[in-house]
């Protein structure tokens, strides 16, 4: 079984990154989908892509991430459309033979299935723009079973 941790819009309220490190001493992973706003050298455990907001050097737009047979694609989403934003991130997968996407952007948490493939934005952990308290996922994986979880901030 496999836990990675997933966060997405902290804008340079980063001190969550080290509260989730030392909450979560499980997790094989830890994801940043984008608009750290900081400089990911500070961060060495986590992965991270560019957000709209990113201006550091060393972010990638996009990763693809390998974990227990399945493909992950991590982006912050922010060239999709609003309209059809899942619709296009599956197609995205598709493409690159992922079968899960992690992104961010949006402010609101969210997870669905597209066409077989699994979506998760984890919200913010800075300020939600869905009338929920900051937000936090967790993806787990055990060989074909992949679960999310969304963690609001009442229960950190």
């Amino acid at each position: 079984m496999m836990k990675i941790i997933v966060v997405s819009d902290t804008h340079y309220r980063n001190d969550i990154l080290d509260e989730l490190i030392d909450k979560h001493k499980d997790a094989d992973l830890f994801i940043h989908c984008g608009d750290l706003e900081d400089d990911p050298q500070w961060y060495p455990q986590w992965i991270f892509v560019r957000g709209n907001n990113d201006y550091f050097v060393g972010f990638e737009d996009e990763r693809i991430i390998e974990a227990q047979g399945h493909r992950i694609l991590v982006l912050h989403s922010h060239r999709c459309s609003f309209l059809n934003r899942e619709e296009t991130l599956a197609s995205m997968a598709y493409d690159n033979g992922c079968d899960i996407v992690l992104y961010g952007h949006t402010h609101v948490s969210k997870m669905t299935w597209k066409n077989g493939i699994f979506l998760m934005n984890p919200g913010s952990t800075t300020s939600p723009r869905d009338g929920k308290t900051p937000s936090y996922g967790i993806l787990t994986i055990d060989g074909a079973h992949v679960e999310g979880q969304i963690v609001h901030r009442e229960d950190w």
